[in-house]
């Protein structure tokens, strides 16, 4: 099975390598920023000679926005754009413009409906101080030296890395890894290599085959499995907000830039800037740690998970919780499932987001037609069911697997998110007015027009 896998070090650079990577990062700024004005300039023209009632063709020709044609107005003009450009890779102009060309063709998608998701701007100019600085390599030498702590890449050279990178130069010397490309990032403080990779993995087999297991994702715990398990929620952001208040206050008291009067910041500011960036990447990488164990765990163990298609952006929405949802990863939770419950061989089910899994009962099938958020136990009123909801949840997503199909592996979902899920088992039903059952004295008050509490004769879900 071939698959594109990253491999991510951090590098430990000289003055002297710094200072050439960040020549490349500028580099690429330049270019997308020359090639951005181009094309803005050749669309405010073209629409002014519209506004004169000049025909279509007549108009200046446009400038294409592929990477072909971006690079090859660039070679034009690069002699005047940038008369050094002989000193750094060509690999960093194209960097500039393929983010260019991609942006703009985002941006034309979701304009005409090709491109799901929210709106997408038309592309900014870059600035030094915006913006996370990266160069990415796809020709030349680019591979790990023999001593497993030194990379090459092309105009840079020998790079030395933090860490040792045995891991991909094992699959490189076996003929199982191929390199792509390198992209040269700073992040967190730091710079990292990241490089992405053709791997060709075994055929590997989960530990349990069979095993079907439910993972209600959480606030109060990170996990609850439908085995019982409940895995604990770290919350990591929670645990150093006092040091990032801290930090950020310190900023405050600085003196940093001010576009309005064109004020450079001070290096006071610059050093309590890179301590806040160091302590809001190390949050990140506690988090990533933390996802990663739990999701390596459950595809190495499972033949079949199935979780629930959220919609964390929706969620974010609540101010009270928002913070909290973003710092257990529910997104970052099914992405890392969605991979490797490919590579050992199981398969990752999704329930869609209408599928009542907390409304419905794993004893006897009914469906409660409302349950609070604060109702943290679930009470059955048709078999007496009591327990706890997330647990609850879990259940129901495991004994959903059955109406999977069986065929393949991989990420399936299990309906159309446009329409709600079919509920199993009996549904609760309220009653209408005089209709109490045998044993019971009293009627349902009488509806009233407008009170939304009143009996219904429609089945809730």
């Amino acid at each position: 099975m071939r698959t594109i896998q990253a491999y991510r070090f951090a590098l430990d650079l000289t003055p002297g390598q710094e200072r050439a990577v960040k020549a490349h990062v500028g580099a690429a700024r330049v270019a997308h920023n020359w090639a951005l004005a181009r094309v803005k300039a050749v669309m405010d023209q073209r629409a002014a000679e519209r506004s004169y009632g000049v025909p279509d063709e007549l108009l200046t020709p446009s400038l294409p926005w592929s990477l072909a044609g971006l690079r090859k107005a660039w070679n034009a003009a690069k002699a005047e754009a940038a008369p050094w450009w002989g000193e750094v890779s060509k690999e960093a102009f194209n960097t500039g413009l393929d983010a260019l060309a991609r942006g703009l063709k985002n941006w034309a998608d979701s304009r005409n409906g090709g491109r799901a998701g929210r709106r997408v701007g038309f592309p900014r100019f870059k600035t030094r101080r915006r913006g996370t600085p990266s160069v990415r390599f796809t020709t030349g030498a680019i591979r790990v030296e023999s001593d497993r702590r030194h990379v090459v890449l092309p105009r840079l050279g020998r790079l030395k890395l933090h860490e040792c990178a045995r891991k991909l130069a094992r699959r490189v010397d076996n003929g199982t890894a191929r390199i792509m490309s390198a992209t040269v990032r700073r992040d967190g403080g730091r710079w990292h290599v990241s490089f992405t990779v053709e791997v060709q993995r075994a055929q590997r087999q989960p530990a349990r085959p069979g095993s079907v297991v439910g993972v209600d994702v959480g606030i109060k715990h990170l996990a609850v499995l439908s085995t019982g398990e409940l895995v604990d929620n770290p919350r990591h952001l929670a645990a150093a907000q006092a040091r990032l208040r801290a930090l950020g206050r310190a900023c405050a008291r600085k003196s940093g830039p001010d576009r309005r009067t064109g004020r450079r910041p001070s290096n006071r500011w610059q050093r309590a800037c890179n301590r806040l960036g160091r302590a809001h990447a190390r949050v990140a990488n506690l988090r990533r740690d933390e996802l990663h164990k739990l999701t390596t765990r459950l595809a190495h163990e499972h033949g079949s998970i199935v979780v629930e298609d959220l919609n964390v952006a929706g969620m974010l929405r609540n101010r009270r919780l928002a913070r909290h949802i973003a710092d257990a990863g529910f997104a970052e939770i099914r992405r890392q499932l969605a991979y490797k419950t490919g590579w050992n061989g199981g398969r990752l089910l999704v329930a869609d987001r209408w599928y009542p899994s907390s409304k419905t009962c794993s004893g006897c099938g009914a469906v409660k037609a409302k349950l609070a958020l604060h109702e943290r136990e679930y009470k059955c009123e048709t078999c007496g069911l009591v327990i706890d909801r997330d647990r609850n949840a879990a259940h129901n997503l495991a004994a959903l697997a059955a109406q999977f199909t069986t065929a393949g592996s991989g990420s399936v979902a299990a309906r159309g998110a446009d329409q709600k899920t079919r509920a199993r088992g009996q549904v609760a039903v309220k009653r209408e007015p005089g209709t109490a059952s045998a044993g019971k004295t009293g009627t349902v008050p009488t509806a009233r027009r407008g009170d939304r509490s009143c009996p219904s004769k429609r089945t809730e879900r």
